[in-house]
């Protein structure tokens, strides 16, 4: 790092946890930012304001006026553009340093296999259940950690599947009913600031696995209630019946 990066994440190599060679290990990672909406906003940010060397942005909509109410990447100049393209313009503000992928496709069983080969982990900010469902199954393939979140209404959650770790669950091993359609924040609403805190919990398991410390949310769902004010982490464990990751790589181990 040179002397302008140092002192740009100062309060990072300050933590006992992180210091040098975590920061370092952070500006040497690639992420795959699944969805730039709600959740997405702040995962972004916060994972470029921390220095990661690369981001993957994949997202096909475009701006709407009623995403500006929760979707604090995008500002009202961009209402009309690419999602991606205005994540990119905030970003390249926020940090420079960081490099940018920009996915425009939808996310796809044929494409994900090739996008997840060079990075290193996955934050899942969709609000499609069936895309949620093609991430996990790709980075079961691929041996990805995957961050995942969701918010709707007044509740949301976040846990992190890493089937690297031979005990480690997967998505389908917590959601069973695949296919099922599910809820969007146009149907039902949500408070804004909820998307935040969720989309905030996203990106600190994801620094916390890039960088090495901790203990993250694998086999354990955060549940927040924000009306209450309330958190509670419940666990949940692999199911030996899993169809997605029963025969993954290091099942035998």
């Amino acid at each position: 790092m040179n002397d302008e990066q140092l002192l740009r994440y100062s309060r990072h190599i300050m933590l006992p946890e992180i210091d040098y060679e975590g920061q370092e290990r952070i500006r040497g990672a690639r992420v795959l930012i699944a969805g730039l909406g709600g959740l997405g906003s702040p995962v972004a940010l916060y994972l470029a304001a921390a220095g990661v060397g690369e981001l993957v942005l994949a997202d096909f909509d475009t701006v709407d006026l009623s995403n500006l109410q929760r979707q604090v990447i995008h500002d009202t100049a961009s209402v009309g553009l690419p999602k991606i393209d205005s994540a990119a313009r905030r970003i390249a503000a926020i940090n420079p340093d960081v490099k940018l992928r920009l996915v425009h496709d939808k996310l796809t069983n044929e494409n994900l296999p090739k996008l997840l080969t060079d990075v290193d982990l996955v934050c899942d900010c969709s609000d499609n259940f069936a895309l949620r469902f093609s991430l996990n199954a790709a980075c079961v393939d691929a041996q990805k950690p995957l961050v995942s979140g969701a918010a709707i209404r007044m509740e949301g959650q976040v846990t992190v599947f890493d089937t690297r770790q031979p005990e480690s669950p997967c998505y389908r091993c917590l959601y069973q009913e695949e296919g099922e359609d599910a809820l969007s924040c146009s149907e039902t609403g949500v408070l804004s600031p909820l998307v935040g805190m969720i989309g905030s919990l996203q990106a600190s398991e994801a620094i916390k696995m890039l960088s090495g410390f901790g203990d993250p949310l694998v086999g354990r769902l955060a549940l927040f209630d924000l009306k209450r004010a309330e958190f509670r982490t419940i666990r949940y464990r692999r199911d030996p019946d899993c169809p997605v990751c029963t025969n993954r790589p290091d099942s035998s181990r």
